[in-house]
């Protein structure tokens, strides 16, 4: 009686043994998604909806494009946890101000390559249409900006009204200046025609002259130097502010540290410093919240001074909950 207890112990351990060691992906082997969430961010400014939108990331050789030694860069790169080529950010935002939807740049589209060209989706997926936004504010005309505009001739929002700084409007819409253009530089000129002249030609672009309220709550910045009409956008709602200023920096990594570092982007590199430097200031002192082009979405934050150099202070993660206001 004894024995053929013990046995059938030994049995239920031996099975039990056998159980806890088997491993779990024998039973069930969940296949890799290898894929991210849709890529938008939404907080409320003031009255204002603010909805980040993700066109993507694209890889850049950043020490060979830096004004900037490159052993330097990489070392500043490898102080950051960070190596080249640098995956960087395309962010475009979206303003939903109660009475006008607004969005400010357009992504890429297929001028860029495959890893860019999100924007219409994570549009979409952040519960918009395209026909539903009413104007595009412009920071610049370069392809990763806007190349979402139009595909193969065919504008993409067809009920906005496209608006840019004159002087950058004169400046790569110019046959003229695409003439006489390097080769290099030919296709930034072509990438704009292409993406603005449809709206040119259905009279639904609008520039504007320097610093000028849009609409109700959207004023121009001007920070030329990246491009000649390189604009930033001040939002503002119920006291709340949020400057979007485009691509005043490309790689923080760097370029917070050594602010007067340009990217060869930039058409005229002196005053790209100049701009960055008198806009960065003004905003650590006034504490404004920001948000960057190129930085890592969804790009926005507070920046502090210290000395010649800036902090970075990402924004905290917030939740939007229905019925709840948040705001920074």
């Amino acid at each position: 009686m004894q024995s053929n207890m013990f046995s059938r112990a030994i049995r239920v351990v031996t099975i039990a043994t056998v159980f806890s060691l088997t491993p779990l992906h024998v039973f069930a082997a969940a296949p890799m998604v290898k894929t991210s969430a849709p890529g938008y961010y939404r907080f409320m400014l003031g009255d204002f909806e603010v909805t980040a939108l993700s066109d993507g990331t694209v890889d850049l050789p950043v020490e060979k494009l830096l004004q900037e030694p490159a052993k330097k860069t990489i070392a500043a790169l490898d102080n950051a946890f960070l190596k080249t080529p640098l995956e960087i950010s395309d962010n475009a935002y979206l303003i939903n101000t109660g009475k006008r939807l607004v969005l400010v740049d357009a992504g890429a589209g297929d001028l860029f390559g495959p890893t860019l060209g999100k924007l219409m989706n994570n549009l979409k997926a952040s519960g918009y249409k395209p026909a539903q936004v009413d104007d595009i504010f412009l920071t610049h005309m370069h392809p990763d900006h806007v190349g979402g505009l139009s595909a193969n001739g065919v504008i993409q929002f067809p009920n906005a009204v496209v608006h840019a700084e004159r002087h950058e409007g004169a400046y790569w819409l110019s046959q003229k200046n695409l003439d006489s253009a390097p080769a290099a530089s030919k296709g930034f000129f072509q990438g704009a025609m292409a993406s603005v002249n449809p709206y040119v030609q259905a009279g639904k672009f609008s520039p504007f002259d320097g610093s000028v309220e849009l609409v109700p709550g959207v004023r121009s910045d001007p920070s030329f130097g990246h491009t000649p009409g390189h604009t930033s956008y001040m939002i503002e709602s119920e006291g709340q502010k949020l400057l979007l200023m485009g691509d005043l920096i490309h790689v923080p990594a760097v370029q917070l540290d050594h602010p007067t570092v340009t990217i060869a982007f930039d058409t005229y590199p002196k005053a790209a410093a100049a701009s960055r430097i008198k806009v960065f200031n003004q905003a650590a002192r006034e504490r404004t919240l920001v948000a960057g082009a190129h930085l890592p979405f969804p790009g926005m934050g507070h920046l502090r001074a210290t000395g010649k150099s800036y902090q970075w202070v990402p924004v905290n993660f917030t939740q939007m909950r229905a019925g709840q206001q948040k705001t920074y």
